[in-house]
C-alpha cells in the first residue's frame, strides 16, 4: 500500500492553499497514469480549499507506477505566487512538503488486533444490525483508532489500517530525542532551500 502525506507544516494559509492545489495536480497525474487515488484524511484550514495536511492512498495494478508517482512528490516543494489572502504581502515563496510511506499490509496485520462493533449514528437498519465499525489496536503501543465512516466492515478495516499507520508514524516522531529533533529540523531547514518541485502563479504551473 502506497501512502502520500502532504503537509503545510507551521506555514500560513498560503501554504495550506498550496496543499489544496497539489491535491488537484496529483489527481490529474493519477488519471493520466491509471493510478487510483483515495483521499484518506485531511485537516482543513480556515479557508475553503485549504488544508494543513492531507493523506492519500495510491493504488495501481502496477504498484511500481504508484510508488514512482508518490516519490515524485516527496520532499520540500515551493509555490511562488502573490498571496490572494494578503495582496500587499511582500512574501511570494510558500513551502509545503510531501512524504511517501509504503505499508506492508501482511507484516502490519501481524502487529495489530482488529475488533468489530456496531456503528453509531445515522444509517438506518444497516447500522443497527451489522458490526460494520472497526477498531484497530497496535499491540506493542496500545495506540488505537476506530472507523465507522464506511458502510462495509471491509472498507472500514482498510481505512483503519491506514489511519493507525499514520498515527504510529506521528508517535515515532514525538518519541525522538531532543538531539534527533534538532537534527531533523536542520535537515528540514536545508531542504526548504532546495525544493524538489517549484510551482508558479495562480494556476499552480510546474516550473521547468
Amino acid at each position: 500500500m502506497i501512502l502520500l502525506q502532504l503537509s503545510s507544516g507551521q506555514g500560513p494559509i498560503e501554504c495550506c492553499k498550496a496543499i489544496g492545489l497539489a491535491l488537484r495536480a496529483i489527481e490529474k497525474e493519477c488519471q493520466l497514469n491509471g493510478v487510483g487515488l483515495t483521499i484518506v484524511d485531511t485537516v482543513p484550514a480556515q479557508q475553503k480549499g485549504c488544508f494543513k495536511s492531507a493523506l492519500v492512498q495510491l493504488e495501481s495494478p502496477n504498484q511500481a507506477c504508484a510508488k514512482q508517482l508518490a516519490r515524485a512528490w516527496q520532499g520540500a516543494m515551493l509555490w511562488v505566487c502573490q498571496s490572494q489572502y494578503r495582496p500587499k504581502h511582500k512574501r511570494k515563496n510558500w513551502f509545503f512538503s510531501g512524504q511517501m510511506f509504503e505499508l506492508n499490509e501482511a507484516q502490519f496485520n501481524r502487529s495489530v488486533t482488529f475488533q468489530t462493533c456496531r456503528a453509531s449514528g445515522a444509517g438506518g437498519q444497516h447500522v443497527n444490525k451489522t458490526n460494520s465499525a472497526v477498531r484497530a489496536i497496535h499491540n506493542e503501543t496500545g495506540i488505537a483508532v476506530r472507523v465507522e465512516s464506511e458502510r462495509s466492515q471491509h472498507a472500514n478495516k482498510r481505512l483503519a489500517k491506514v489511519l493507525l499507520f499514520q498515527k504510529l508514524e506521528l508517535h515515532k516522531q514525538k518519541q525522538m530525542t531532543l538531539q534527533e529533533q534538532a537534527r531533523w529540523q536542520q535537515h528540514w531547514d536545508l531542504e526548504r532551500g532546495n525544493p524538489v518541485k517549484t510551482f508558479k502563479g495562480d494556476k499552480f504551473v510546474l516550473a521547468c
